[in-house]
């Protein structure tokens, strides 16, 4: 049997919100979309509170991932440990509150959500991703697995696509907020793309007022970050996969605005 996943990029402050909110539900059903995986780290700029990941569960959202940003607003650490749905990266220390990995039912098939961080650019003090996917994968039972991979580097990323190529239904990588064009099947049947792109502000810098951003850039101090107003866009990509091999027949990216 088939099963469409949706996979949405990095939701990203009040317009990301808002967006996430008016136009998932419909994309779900216009798409058919059985399971749905948001990245939630963004919705307070740097991390989230318990009241974002809500309104993003309660969007639509069957599991909302995180990144490195999971724990900028610390009371979302409790949560953490309550909410089943709400992953952060299973390769931060075992100190670190909530877990990494989830499996949930989709209607008689099992699915297992992954959510890792990469350590290229990112000092976040992370084990190793690549060993922490061996890990994962030996837990539970589930006949279909995602992973959400947020990394900066798109070297790190393809070379994850690589290593579980045919072990894994699909891998998405997050975090850059920049869609790439890359999306495909690998050759062992692993549905992959390098960046989902985000869901925020079209004219902004990865869901900032660019203005701000600038000033960074030019060497001002630009304060907290501020999401601009005006017309926002939803990032992702659907991946198609067969219960019976538990890989990925096709990839879709999609761009609701």
């Amino acid at each position: 049997m088939l099963y469409h996943i949706l996979a949405v990029g990095d939701v990203v402050m009040e317009p990301g919100l808002r967006h996430l909110e008016r136009h998932l539900r419909p994309l779900q059903k216009w798409k058919a979309i059985d399971f749905t995986v948001v990245n939630g780290e963004n919705a307070a700029g740097v991390g989230l509170t318990r009241d974002q990941a809500e309104r993003i569960y309660d969007a639509g959202a069957d599991v909302v991932t995180l990144g490195n940003h999971a724990f900028g607003k610390s009371q979302i650490a409790d949560f953490l440990e309550d909410a089943p749905w709400l992953l952060r990266p299973a390769n931060y220390t075992g100190r670190a509150p909530g877990r990494g990995c989830g499996v949930y039912d989709l209607g008689g098939v099992r699915i297992r959500v992954l959510n890792l961080i990469g350590r290229c650019d990112l000092s976040w003090g992370a084990d190793n991703p690549f060993t922490a996917a061996d890990r994962n994968l030996e837990r539970g039972q589930a006949e279909l697995t995602v992973v959400d991979f947020h990394a900066e580097a798109t070297s790190e990323k393809l070379a994850m696509g690589y290593y579980l190529d045919g072990r894994v239904s699909a891998l998405w990588g997050t975090h850059t907020h920049v869609p790439t064009a890359d999306e495909r099947v690998c050759p062992r049947g692993t549905g992959y793309i390098t960046d989902l792109g985000m869901t925020g502000s079209i004219e902004s810098v990865l869901g900032i007022d660019p203005r701000q951003s600038v000033e960074g850039f030019l060497g001002g101090l630009p304060g907290r970050y501020r999401a601009p107003e005006g017309p926002a866009k939803l990032q992702g990509a659907i991946f198609t996969l067969d219960s019976a091999t538990g890989l990925c027949t096709a990839v879709e990216r999609i761009d609701v605005r």
